[in-house]
């Protein structure tokens, strides 16, 4: 069977102009020969910014870049016709088409309503004041562009549980709505951060209203209609409440894709509260290993201090690999991002190695690592150029998962510095030798077995250029330089 690995196509700063589907068919072929499974695409729906929009500021779900609205009939990233060639021509290439669906927060709103709200301490939600009073609320969204094309449902104050912007008295803070749902209260089954974390941003869905619940479902099955669907990415969902995703990812399996892959956005470093989440929703989805990636970030920042044998202490990866899918960094972890931890340069081969060439989890390339990126933006007053550069091996490490990440694993992980594991193979598959260093250049003694006894290994990756003879005995010393990786395969096998 063939390994999952996904790209995020896509970061903070993808260009402006319309021309991202293009870019992603453009590239789908060169993809799928190096081994790229499945193509994470950017929110491809109207967002309030219009084609300004990276698309978490979610307007119309119905609008894929068709209708006039927003000031703009394309998305930032294109128009729905050319969505459609994208998702067609990575269904060509069998790469699986996985969408970025926000249904938290809505933001952008058409009119104004005349609500009754609640304050509400933003430090600690559930200190919700008595007195209600009156004022005004951007929370009716009828989408005139769209004339109720595709959905004549329209969104009013019933369909939110909150607000951060009222009028008369005009104020900003954390506003609960007063509606027929929650007696007054959040949701329960979100994250517990600041007491209660329903609230987020913008006009926030009320998902115990039947209809929004309805609506939602919808939505998805029209999606499924409209562009290939192999799955969905979840955003926000530590704000959104487990028993909807537990109660939606279902609904979609049955109606869109009995093998959909889902993965949700629960931010939290913490492994005991993924595993709570992943118990509230059945074990349905996968989640992104956010320990996983702080370790990285503090390994690259700690270069050899860091202890290479602890690298997956704490990680959901270590404890649940079925439901882990794992990241070197992301669009709000990279420079300049709201989440900022980004890897050094330096240390992503050795994270990609641990991600893509292990048996456990399911890795995910950022866009930037593969392509590389440049952009400028304001953070903390100041004016910032952020170059990324691409990883040169990184290519070449995603073709060795495919190729040679096979079989059971033997870790190697004796040295504070210096660590590797073996993977086997299998006897239709090749297997490999992975050593990696944070300090000066060291070597691993690895086991492999008689039946290996005379055969040369190669570094793939070409960072050491010595062969490798395997003894006798089926063992063999494998070495890397300082700071680097090494992917050790047989010489035969290439």
């Amino acid at each position: 069977m063939t390994q999952r690995t996904l790209l995020q196509f896509f970061h903070w700063y993808t260009r402006d102009g319309g021309g991202h589907w293009e870019e992603v068919a453009e590239k789908a072929e060169s993809l799928a020969a190096i081994g790229i499974t499945d193509v994470w695409l950017p929110p491809a729906y109207k967002g309030s910014a219009g084609g300004f929009s990276v698309g978490y500021d979610t307007y119309d779900l119905f609008d894929l870049g068709e209708f006039d609205q927003k000031g703009t009939v394309a998305t930032k990233y294109g128009d729905k016709a050319t969505l459609e060639y994208a998702c067609r021509v990575l269904n060509e290439n069998s790469i699986g088409v996985i969408h970025d669906v926000v249904f938290n927060h809505k933001m952008g709103a058409d009119d104004k309503e005349s609500v009754h709200v609640r304050r509400v301490n933003p430090d600690d939600r559930t200190q919700i004041e008595d007195e209600a009073f009156g004022a005004l609320a951007y929370t009716r969204f009828t989408f005139p562009g769209r004339a109720s094309a595709h959905s004549e449902f329209v969104w009013d104050q019933k369909c939110f549980s909150g607000v951060d912007v009222i009028e008369n008295p005009d104020e900003s803070g954390v506003f609960r709505l007063v509606n027929e749902y929650g007696e007054g209260e959040w949701n329960d089954e979100v994250d517990d951060e600041l007491g209660n974390f329903d609230y987020l941003m913008g006009a926030d869905v009320e998902f115990r209203n039947k209809a929004v619940y309805e609506e939602l479902n919808y939505w998805g099955r029209w999606l499924s209609e409209q562009v290939r669907v192999d799955g969905f990415r979840l955003d926000a969902a530590k704000h959104i409440p487990a028993w909807f995703f537990r109660d939606c990812v279902g609904h979609m399996r049955q109606t869109v894709k009995e093998d959909l892959f889902v993965v949700a956005e629960y931010w939290h470093p913490d492994m005991g509260t993924l595993k709570s989440y992943l118990d509230l929703v059945d074990h349905q989805l996968t989640v992104f290993d956010v320990a996983l990636h702080h370790r990285f970030h503090e390994a690259s920042k700690a270069g050899g201090d860091f202890d290479m044998r602890t690298i997956f202490d704490g990680s959901l990866v270590s404890v649940h690999p079925d439901h882990s899918v794992t990241i070197v960094d992301n669009h709000d972890t990279q420079p300049l991002q709201s989440l900022e931890a980004a890897v050094d340069p330096w240390f992503k081969p050795l994270a990609y190695a641990l991600i893509l060439l292990r048996e456990q989890g399911v890795p995910c390339v950022f866009y930037p690592d593969l392509y590389g990126a440049s952009y400028t933006d304001d953070k903390d007053g100041e004016h910032r150029a952020v170059e990324m550069p691409a990883i040169g091996c990184l290519s070449a490490l995603i073709d060795a998962r495919k190729r040679f990440a096979n079989g059971p694993q033997t870790d190697l992980f004796d040295d504070p510095h210096c660590i590797g594991f073996i993977r086997h193979g299998t006897g239709d598959a090749p297997g490999c030798v992975v050593v990696m260093s944070n300090g000066e250049g060291g070597e691993k003694l690895a086991e492999l077995g008689t039946d290996h006894a005379g055969k040369t290994y190669v570094d793939v990756l070409d960072h050491h250029q010595a062969q490798i003879v395997v003894g006798d005995d089926g063992k063999a010393t494998f070495p890397t330089n300082g700071s680097s990786v090494s992917v050790w395969v047989q010489n035969g096998a290439l």
